[in-house]
């Protein structure tokens, strides 16, 4: 990196800091910070700001280490990527216009291609870490919502319970399907209860699916109810002329979970009929 302007910034930091940060302020009135305080957009700022301060003559390799723990809370912060990109532009332009007033037109051509040989690196570092450290929060939402899509939950002894919520696509039934299996073994489960009552559409797919898991867990040796039935779900089904004559449905998780009493030989009851 040029000299000049690892000499020009440590003698004016204060002056690059000060302008900076007011014109980070305009960046910051976008919709996607609204909902952030003032106190941490400020102090993430100066992090920022102190980060390429501190580290304008650092090998990449030294520059990526510091990166990424940045990079990590501005992505759990939810921040846009224009913010890294247009901080680190912003920060360039103030030290060339700096280091360039008054100057001959000569001078500003030969300090472009060093700001240029020194930004681009940087800029690649800081947009390499920052879709890496967000590729990995998105890829490990994904397991964890993959892990909460499809829980088999045991409420009694050989009952189990699949709550369902929000839309079922190919891949969320694959998990389902997965699922149940693997907990019908595991929890020794002779019913099951497949929930619905969070499903906000049942279409032909939906109802596929469905079907598919509850022949699953009949070919392992249990049986399955379906709960959570809606008026206007039933409607859809009956105009969609989908056939659930093999699987045994109830409009509530209570009235399921009674049915699946009754049919392992149990029942609830209050404590006076039993005196």
């Amino acid at each position: 990196m040029n000299q000049e302007i690892i000499i020009y910034i440590e003698e004016n930091r204060e002056t690059i800091f000060n302008r900076w940060i007011e014109g980070m302020d305009e960046i910051g009135e976008q919709k996607e910070f609204k909902a952030i305080s003032d106190k941490v957009y400020l102090s993430t700022s100066r992090e920022y700001i102190n980060l390429l301060l501190n580290n304008i003559s650092r090998n990449s390799d030294d520059l990526s280490n510091v990166l990424t723990d940045f990079a990590e809370k501005i992505v759990r912060f939810g921040w846009p990527l224009v913010y890294v990109t247009e901080g680190l532009t912003l920060f360039g332009k103030i030290v060339y216009e700096g280091m360039t007033e008054g100057a001959g037109d000569s001078r500003k051509v030969s300090l472009m291609y060093d700001f240029d040989q020194w930004l681009r690196p940087v800029g690649n570092e800081i947009l390499q870490t920052y879709t890496g450290s967000w590729e990995h929060t998105v890829s490990m939402q994904k397991i964890a919502l993959q892990e909460l899509a499809a829980p088999l939950i045991p409420v009694f002894d050989r009952i189990s319970v699949m709550p369902l919520v929000g839309t079922i696509d190919t891949e969320r039934a694959r998990q389902i399907m997965e699922n149940l299996l693997q907990g019908v073994v595991k929890h020794r489960a002779e019913v099951v209860l497949i929930d619905i009552t969070g499903v906000p559409v049942v279409d032909t797919m939906v109802a596929h699916h469905i079907i598919q898991a509850a022949e699953a867990v009949r070919l392992v040796g249990a049986k399955c109810l379906l709960v959570g039935i809606r008026p206007e779900i039933a409607q859809t089904i009956v105009n969609l002329g989908i056939n659930l004559d093999q699987i045994i449905t109830k409009n509530s998780l209570k009235k399921g979970i009674e049915t699946a009493l009754e049919m392992t030989s149990r029942q609830i009851v209050t404590v006076g009929d039993q005196m």
